[in-house]
């Protein structure tokens, strides 16, 4: 298969746009020379005290009776803000919000949450709540990041999200793979795991 039918060299790409292709997503990745893999990943997990962990559980619980998810702004405001703000706390980490980037005419656009700390984690939201092109994005994403940033980090590590539903996703910069994790994380269900995943990346890689 041609690899100018997948990307049109001469065109240019929004981040966004690659959510909208209708081609396989190993074969979209196959254009920047990238192979998919899908497996459980066996994510490290932060040892210590969560100090917020309950307030912010018991916030998400109250709130999602009455909090309707129709809109991308509700999502992103009061389920992703949320937990993002709660690893900083843990983290001391610095956030950035639609972080613009601009590697080449098909990689570029803004990233949703870019945090960085000893660590760099990529957060975004999985536009009309559809992980599996959410992914394709968020491979993407990681992929420009790999040429955006100076870093010793080998593998770079992003998150996928619809709010109440969380998946992660890595880019081993050596390899040119990208990995996409079997496990879903669902909030307020599993956000112990969550925060600890996140906080232990973020601290230690």
């Amino acid at each position: 298969m041609p690899k100018a039918a997948i990307i049109q060299p001469e065109q240019s790409y929004t981040f966004a746009d690659y959510f909208k292709l209708n081609f396989a997503p190993q074969d979209i990745l196959a254009y920047f020379n990238v192979s998919l893999q899908r497996r459980s990943l066996q994510l490290p997990h932060y040892k210590g005290t969560l100090d917020r962990l309950t307030d912010l559980k018991t916030r998400i619980e109250e709130s999602l009776p009455r909090l309707s998810l129709t809109s991308e702004m509700a999502r992103r405001e009061f389920l992703i803000a949320p937990v993002l703000t709660d690893i900083l706390h843990y983290t001391q980490a610095t956030l950035n919000v639609e972080y613009p980037v601009a590697v080449s005419n098909q990689l570029k656009g803004s990233l949703d949450y870019l945090l960085q700390n000893h660590q760099t984690v990529l957060v975004i939201e999985a536009k009309n709540e559809d992980l599996e092109r959410g992914f394709v994005q968020l491979a993407i994403e990681l992929i420009a990041l790999d040429q955006w940033i100076e870093s010793e980090q080998t593998i770079l590590q992003g998150a996928i999200s619809t709010g109440n539903i969380w998946q992660f996703g890595q880019f081993n910069r050596q390899s040119r793979q990208v990995t996409q994790d079997l496990d879903l994380y669902r909030v307020p269900a599993d956000l112990e795991d969550l925060l600890r995943i996140l906080v232990k990346t973020l601290n230690n890689g």
